[in-house]
């Protein structure tokens, strides 16, 4: 096991975990803006009892976030020196200005939101705390921006330096609206309003089930159940498309990888589960015939770019990103009934 493989495992571990707060957050953050301003319009005492059930699960939510997204900050330090200072002045600037723009002004309001419930008159107290959750969105926004560059660069020119040749921000523009960040950007915010909504509607469910907090259970649980139907039926054939549209206009390496596809065909298939041999190059399982063609560009004839018509050194680890994709869309797929199911 190299240096360089160690330094992939522990990234990936701090990364998957970090990237469990963000999202809730920002989806806890609009219950909670749901739920303060039910208080407002209703005076009902017991949409205030659950604004302040929830800022302090919020405010958890919020610790654990920073302090594994701080561990982050120095890896790409020092996990991945080479790479910072190489995209140090495109990428490096877009992770200081959601330190700058973004996180102070979430954290700036996040005390107001966390104690000012009984000092600050209701009013003040939903604006500090819409202040905290518009902070959060504005946090994912120019972190998806940095990670979209990375996907699909734009922008940008190499130059010689002293210190060997590095890459130079040429159009903000750009960079900030390179071909991936607008489908990412809304594909990840739909995603936390759906975690969001699920947390609520889990932890509802739990009281409602041991017979505590009944009423304010079932308040929660009719409130947060609408925005998880929205947001499911949603998710997969709209936002979960746009980003598909997206890889098969750009990055097609990465389809032909995710779906498993070797040879550049036409009416190529979309797999529901299987299982890629890559020794033997070949992929099995169940598949719809000529719905990736269809998907990606709209035809069912259309040509996909098999991965075999790409260099091997650009391609994914091809099972794993093949099974955790498909797993992805299984299950926006099962929220979409499961929510129904709820609703009924």
């Amino acid at each position: 096991m190299d240096a360089e493989l160690l330094a992939r495992l522990q990234f990936t571990l701090t990364a998957s975990y970090h990237f469990i707060f963000p999202p809730l957050s920002m989806g806890l953050g609009l219950m909670l803006l749901v739920v303060s301003g039910l208080y407002l319009r209703t005076k009902d005492p017991k949409w205030r009892r659950l604004s302040f059930f929830w800022v302090k699960v919020y405010g958890i939510v919020f610790a654990m976030g920073v302090a594994t997204g701080i561990v982050q900050e120095f890896e790409f330090g020092m996990n991945w020196a080479d790479y910072s200072r190489f995209v140090g002045n495109v990428f490096g600037s877009l992770l200081a200005a959601e330190g700058v723009f973004a996180f102070f002004l979430e954290g700036g309001f996040l005390g107001l939101m966390l104690f000012g419930g009984n000092r600050l008159g209701p009013r003040m107290w939903l604006l500090s705390s819409f202040i905290v959750v518009f902070g959060a969105h504005f946090s994912a926004l120019w972190i998806i921006m940095a990670n979209s560059w990375m996907q699909t660069p734009a922008g940008y020119e190499l130059a010689q330096t002293s210190i060997g040749t590095l890459a130079f921000m040429t159009s903000f523009k750009e960079v900030v609206f390179t071909p991936s960040f607008i489908p990412r950007i809304l594909h990840t915010w739909v995603a936390s309003w759906m975690v969001g909504a699920s947390f609520v509607l889990s932890v509802s469910a739990f009281y409602v089930l041991k017979g505590r907090f009944v009423e304010l259970g079932k308040a929660a649980f009719k409130v947060a159940l609408p925005i998880f139907v929205l947001f499911s039926i949603l998710q997969v054939p709209v936002f979960g498309a746009m980003q598909a549209v997206e890889v098969a206009d750009y990055q097609q390496p990465k389809l032909a990888a995710m779906e498993g596809l070797w040879e550049t065909q036409s009416c190529a298939p979309m797999y529901i589960v299987g299982w890629v041999n890559t020794t033997g190059q070949t992929t099995t399982g169940i598949s719809i015939p000529c719905l990736l063609s269809f998907l990606a560009y709209g035809s069912i004839d259309a040509t996909v770019q098999g991965l075999n018509a790409f260099p091997s050194d650009t391609w994914a680890p091809i099972n794993l990103t093949f099974q955790v994709y498909h797993l992805m869309i299984n299950l926006g797929g099962l929220f979409i009934p499961l929510s129904l199911l709820g609703v009924l």
